[in-house]
């Protein structure tokens, strides 16, 4: 198995790097583990306090379990991925049946931060892009698939988003293998990563 880190800010262009790994890559032979899909789940905190969760704080998220459920595929065990409800700010009831497979990709703002996860990758990336650029991602974003105002998600981003990609997010670029400026259209990068992961895939099946 080998495990690809995939960190960077909100709007640097991830999922983009992401999909187009998998379209490289063997069909079949990549697994996505979000790491959105492990936030807390705050069913025991009353529903007008959830709206304060800091999402982009590390305390945000449940490392031990993510940990763990790398462990166990790395193992070969399957595991069941949380699900998380943004609507009620709670984990959902239902999860999702992740077999082990050759290839691991866990993506997320804040990926690379937690020493224990990090020391589980053989790939640590970092994807790179300008400040302006990621908001007005963000604000596109924002307003199509979560119906925000241009406002609203301004005065998020100056509130939480940028002070928390300052302090928590650009730290890790440090402990990356590879750093991808321009996102997901740095195409010659992301050709590069995937010969690297697939000459990889070939010495570990020697």
């Amino acid at each position: 198995m080998f495990i690809i880190g995939i960190a960077g800010g909100t709007g640097s262009g991830k999922t983009t790097v992401v999909r187009k790994l998998i379209e490289r890559l063997p069909k079949g032979e990549v697994t996505v583990i979000p790491l959105d899909s492990y936030y807390n789940d705050s069913s025991d905190v009353p529903p007008e306090d959830r709206q304060k969760i800091n999402f982009d704080h590390p305390d945000a998220f449940e490392w031990s379990l993510i940990s763990n459920h790398l462990q166990s595929l790395k193992a070969g065990q399957a595991i069941e991925q949380p699900i998380y409800d943004y609507i009620t700010s709670t984990r959902s009831d239902r999860t999702i049946h992740v077999e082990p497979n050759d290839i691991v990709i866990v993506e997320g703002i804040l990926t690379l931060h937690n020493p224990e996860l990090r020391e589980q990758m053989d790939l640590k990336v970092f994807v790179d892009a300008d400040p302006d650029d990621r908001l007005v991602r963000v604000i596109k974003r924002d307003i199509v698939e979560r119906g925000r105002t241009v406002e609203a998600v301004i005065e998020r981003y100056q509130r939480i988003v940028k002070p928390m990609h300052e302090q928590f997010v650009e730290p890790c670029k440090r402990y990356a293998n590879v750093i991808i400026p321009q996102g997901g259209h740095n195409n010659a990068a992301i050709n590069m990563m995937t010969k690297f992961i697939k000459q990889q895939m070939h010495e570990k099946g020697e």
